[in-house]
């Protein structure tokens, strides 16, 4: 029994120094394709000499799935969704814990293969629970999702859960990006009341916030408020998105989140 035990220690020792020394590796690979070599290029006017980089790094070592993202990371930045994807799936395939949750976000955001996105989220929660990806859990942008595949009854219940959490398990957080899409799905069930309490939520955290102040006055003129009520509204938020006040969310540079109003000039 003790060369047993011997034995599987040896084994583990062995597994765990082999773990350690690849990582050690990847780190290696990452440090000279790619913060030495690809980040020295800009992708959008020197996108051959990025993925040049990064091909040198992956003939040394294929399963790097931080180089194979890398390479899919501009791609969707440049609207060339299926391009990337491809090398995104190489990342997941390599790193799924780290990677698959980025792969349905990207799905969600990017390029829109919003029941693709719901597989990959659903086996995250599976996996590894709610976790968070690009500030909010998984659990977010299923219900992001669901908005989009008419589902509204599932993303309500999905929005309902976030705020509830958060508020709950982050020191009483409040997001109002959080409220405007759980706001949304009342929105489209015709809950106009509750709709506008909680817009009103996010517009007190985020008084310029243009998207909530649009939807907000459309609940009013759905409740039968005057045109000049509902039309002033609109006005305040038009101007606000013209300042540039918005959907805050980092990726909202590359693209528009659904329900983002973009006013006409």
């Amino acid at each position: 029994m003790k060369n047993i035990t011997l034995g599987f220690s040896f084994f583990f020792t062995l597994l765990s120094f082999g773990q350690v020394s690849t990582n050690k590796a990847h780190d290696a690979l990452v440090e000279e394709f790619l913060t030495n070599c690809a980040e020295k290029h800009n992708y959008v006017y020197e996108m051959t000499e990025w993925q040049d980089c990064l091909d040198q790094g992956l003939k040394k070592d294929s399963t790097v799935a931080y180089l194979w993202q890398q390479k899919a990371m501009p791609y969707f930045k440049c609207k060339k969704y299926e391009v990337g994807m491809a090398f995104l799936d190489k990342a997941v395939f390599y790193n799924k814990q780290e990677w698959l949750p980025y792969r349905g976000f990207m799905k969600c955001i990017f390029s829109r293969n919003y029941k693709d996105a719901i597989k990959d989220l659903e086996e995250c929660i599976k996996l590894y629970g709610n976790g968070y990806r690009m500030d909010h859990t998984y659990g977010f942008y299923m219900g992001l999702c669901y908005l989009q595949l008419n589902e509204y009854k599932k993303a309500e219940q999905l929005f309902d859960d976030y705020v509830n959490d958060i508020y709950k398990n982050r020191q009483q957080l409040e997001h109002p990006t959080a409220y405007f899409y759980q706001a949304i799905a009342k929105y489209e069930l015709k809950k106009w009341d509750e709709a506008i309490a909680i817009f009103d939520k996010a517009l007190k955290i985020y008084p310029e916030f243009s998207d909530a102040k649009y939807y907000k006055a459309i609940c009013w003129l759905k409740q039968g408020k005057t045109k000049e009520e509902v039309v002033a509204l609109v006005g305040v938020a038009r101007e606000d998105a013209a300042k540039g006040f918005s959907i805050n969310e980092d990726n909202t540079v590359y693209e528009t989140y659904p329900y983002q109003k973009k006013f006409s000039k």
